[in-house]
């Protein structure tokens, strides 16, 4: 069907002057029919006329037509689809119209015009209906010629501004709605009218004239009119203002990023700084975040309204402008604003309820605040006038407010705005609680663990030392590492490192246990491999004792389970170094040179999960060398995709750094690393290692014959005349006296006196015997049985340590105090 043809079809469909006309009496029946009705219902005038118009209708409708006819008397006429019967029985849906007809004789006719709708979207619309629908309808509706300017519009758009119909005609989208994007709906009207393809939904975001100080929204269609020929005419569009279903997906994309922003580390601060930059620019111009002092240091708050004072302490935990470095702040981050107890913020802090002001007084000060110490700027001065208040309220506790300004933005806050305003912070609200909460814990667990750790190294000759601990990031939680250097017998030090699983409180109580432990073995003066098997044995009895299963999850044995260690003894005599491993890397040695190299340490279990008998390395170092132990958080990365080589390789380029001092030296190793954050707790050792002078050491083999006492007497009291040390000499006999009479005569093979000088005099007499004597209490008619008890009451300390040549029985004296 051509062009023509179908509009023809469109003309017959609506054109109403096309209808087939019938005359009906008052009565309803046929008094006229005509040709176009004989071609519709295919009846002749003879078959028709003079018969009632219900048999020409399906029964459903026959059975209405009392009902239309009493309708076209009270409402002069009526208009409405029925469904006809055809003479060959088929039916064929109808629109008529009916409506009165003037007679000469002044009887009643009523004229029905009739129009197939077979293949018609609806009824037939004539001209004035079209525009009387256009005209009235609730959707702006207007037309543009080919130059895109004006032609006509409906009432309803002038709803939006932009002037009446008859003020929009000639002119262009830009001179009726400036604050639109006129350019580029102008380029959507030209390519429809080059296509003629319709647009639709496109959305534009801005001003109207109607609501200059708002944001709007509205959605647009396009289409081309053509005219009979199919030429372009124009454009006519549609527009439906959606600003509250933009407004809606705004609030919901704004609170999609607060969840993905807000909270994504456990510091107070961070968080209140996320929670304004997620606020700036959709929902304000200028958001401040102040909080109470306690929630910063992470105290615990009671439920309920706060008392205020005359002025009350917020602290500035974060702000967000649109404008470079916050011109609006006069609070820095960190500073102190105390508010009036009258003034908004207080109210709301005090409420727990928020605030809303859509105009400011622009003469009036920030609520008359000493901003630490500066003088208070009027609002006009900050630019600032509309305001929002919201507290920050998290499990029935308040604890800030934040502050929402209109700076650029010219329309004032609303309801909607307070409302997302509130939700936006009720969600950072559950953030900074948590991260209260934590900052609580973890300094409770940080206090916990520095007390633990040796606040200060004790003084010794062995090595210099330096030690660094960086705890784990706040997600993580601080963990159980922990290092210890611990005074043994004959000038030699025990260097320990070592780490328990988990994080928190709990670590960091069972790091304490562990370290005591340590030194209690370490005062027996036992080899490292064996420090390590009573550790384990220790360990894995208080685990089965609290009943903590191997793969356990939670409690207090599940924390010193698995735990690692590196026990090293350094001797200073003769530059020997015995160590021993238990699930825990082994130490690097820098060599006096600067290089490094590993100890090729066999590692042991983990403490507590059994295994295999520890076993220890022996080597000889330099003086001069420096010894790293650490724990595993120093070559940890967050990838956990590394090999030992590569770590290993890593640490050896930070060792080999030259610092001028040890404790520098400890911590650059960790800065270069370790992030400031890291995943896990490091902890870091190092000793630098020294020997003992050939002066200050003095020793002799004694035969097993009670004759030679005198003579170790002897030699003794001359090494402490060269010494220096006469005024110990009394002392120092009367040990050597006792300790060498006990070996002779209790004990088998050679015998060995040593004297070392070091920050005490140090008395040894080694021999082959296996057992350890026993301090007695002799009663007063007991004629022997007092010689330990001698030398117990004239030194600091005396004790026992075991060697594969048998044992070692020494005694220390003050050199600072020599007794009077």
């Amino acid at each position: 069907m051509g062009t023509q043809e179908e509009q023809a079809l469109a003309r017959q469909r609506f054109d109403v002057a096309d209808a087939v006309p019938l005359l009906l009496d008052a009565r309803g029946v046929v008094i006229s029919w005509t040709h176009d009705a004989q071609r519709l219902l295919q009846y002749t005038s003879a078959e028709v006329v003079g018969t009632r118009v219900t048999g020409l209708l399906a029964a459903e409708d026959a059975a209405r037509v009392p009902q239309l006819a009493e309708r076209c008397r009270t409402d002069g006429g009526w208009a409405g689809l029925l469904t006809a019967r055809r003479k060959d029985g088929q039916q064929v849906r109808v629109m008529v119209r009916v409506t009165p007809a003037a007679d000469p004789d002044g009887a009643t006719r009523w004229l029905a015009l009739v129009s197939d709708m077979a293949g018609a979207p609806g009824w037939d619309m004539s001209r004035p209906v079209l525009e009387q629908m256009v005209t009235h309808s609730p959707v702006g509706i207007a037309i543009v010629d080919t130059t895109l300017r004006c032609v006509w519009s409906n009432a309803a758009l002038e709803q939006f501004g932009g002037g009446s119909a008859r003020e929009r005609l000639g002119r262009r989208m830009a001179e009726i709605q400036p604050g639109l994007d006129a350019e580029g709906i102008e380029d959507r009207m030209r390519h429809v009218l080059r296509t003629g393809e319709p647009v639709f939904g496109y959305e534009q975001v801005g001003h109207v004239r109607a609501a200059p100080h708002r944001e709007t929204a509205h959605m647009l269609s396009f289409a081309r009119l053509d005219d009979e020929q199919g030429r372009a005419m124009g454009v006519y569009y549609t527009v439906v203002d959606v600003t509250e279903r933009h407004r809606a997906r705004q609030r919901l994309a704004l609170l999609d990023r607060a969840g993905e922003r807000i909270g994504r580390t456990l510091d107070v601060v961070r968080t209140a700084q996320e929670l304004a930059d997620v606020a700036v620019p959709e929902c304000a111009d200028f958001v401040a975040v102040d909080l109470l002092d306690t929630v910063l240091r992470g105290a615990e708050l009671t439920p309920g309204p706060l008392s205020v004072s005359d002025r009350v302490p917020l602290r500035r935990a974060g702000h967000q402008s649109v404008n470079p470095g916050v011109p609006e702040a006069v609070v820095e981050i960190g500073e102190v604003a105390r508010y009036l107890s009258g003034s908004p913020p207080v109210r709301c802090l005090s409420t727990g309820t928020s605030w809303l002001e859509e105009r400011l007084d622009p003469l009036a000060t920030e609520w008359d605040a000493d901003m630490a110490g500066r003088r208070a700027s009027t609002f006009l001065e900050l630019g600032l006038h509309s305001v929002m208040i919201v507290p920050i309220r998290a499990r029935g506790v308040t604890l800030g407010v934040t502050t929402f300004f209109r700076r650029r933005r010219q329309e004032p806050f609303d309801a909607d705005d307070l409302s997302l305003a509130e939700d936006l912070v009720s969600r950072a609200a559950v953030c900074v609680d948590n991260a209260r909460r934590y900052t609580r814990e973890r300094d409770a667990a940080l206090v916990l663990q520095r007390s633990l750790l040796p606040r200060r190294l004790p003084e010794q000759n062995a090595v210099e030392v330096a030690a660094c601990y960086r705890p784990a990031d706040e997600l993580t939680g601080l963990g159980g590492d922990w290092y210890d250097l611990i005074p043994l017998s004959g000038a030699r030090v025990a260097l320990v490192v070592g780490e328990v699983p988990g994080h928190g409180i709990d670590a960091a109580a069972a790091m304490g246990r562990l370290r005591t432990a340590v030194r209690t073995l370490a005062a027996l003066d036992l080899p490292p491999e064996e420090v390590l098997a009573h550790l384990d044995d220790l360990v894995a009895r208080t685990a089965r004792e609290e009943g903590v299963a191997p793969d356990a999850t939670e409690g207090a044995g599940r924390e010193v389970a698995g735990s690692g260690c590196v026990y090293v003894v350094y001797d200073p005599v003769d530059g020997q170094c015995t160590m021993a491993a238990a699930g825990h890397p082994a130490p690097a040695v820098v060599l006096p040179d600067g290089s490094v190299t590993f100890v090729d340490l066999p590692q042991g279990s983990p403490l507590g999960a059994g295994g295999p008998p520890f076993e220890a390395v022996e080597l000889a170092l330099a003086e001069g060398s420096t010894l790293a132990l650490h724990t595993d958080g120093l070559l940890a990365r967050e990838d956990r995709d590394w090999a030992v080589d590569t770590d290993r390789e890593r640490l050896r380029e930070a060792l080999e750094q030259v610092e001028p001092a040890l404790d520098v030296r400890c911590l650059a190793v960790v800065d270069a690393l370790v992030p400031a954050r890291p995943h896990d707790d490091v902890a870091l050792l190092l000793a630098h290692t020294r020997l003992l002078g050939v002066d200050q050491v003095a020793d002799w083999d004694l035969p097993a014959d009670p004759a030679v006492v005198a003579d170790a007497r002897k030699e003794a009291a001359r090494q402490l005349a060269e010494w220096g040390l006469e005024e110990l000499a009394f002392t120092t006999e009367l040990v050597v006296s006792e300790l060498v009479t006990n070996a002779i005569r209790y004990a088998s093979g050679p015998v060995r006196l040593r004297l070392i000088r070091d920050q005490t005099l140090i008395c040894e007499v080694s021999d082959g015997g296996a057992t350890a004597p026993h301090l007695r209490h002799p009663r007063a008619t007991d004629e022997g049985g007092r010689g330990l008890l001698l030398v117990s009451q004239f030194t600091q300390r005396w004790g026992t340590r075991f060697v594969p040549e048998g044992k070692v029985i020494w005694a220390e004296q003050s050199l600072e105090d020599p007794p009077g």
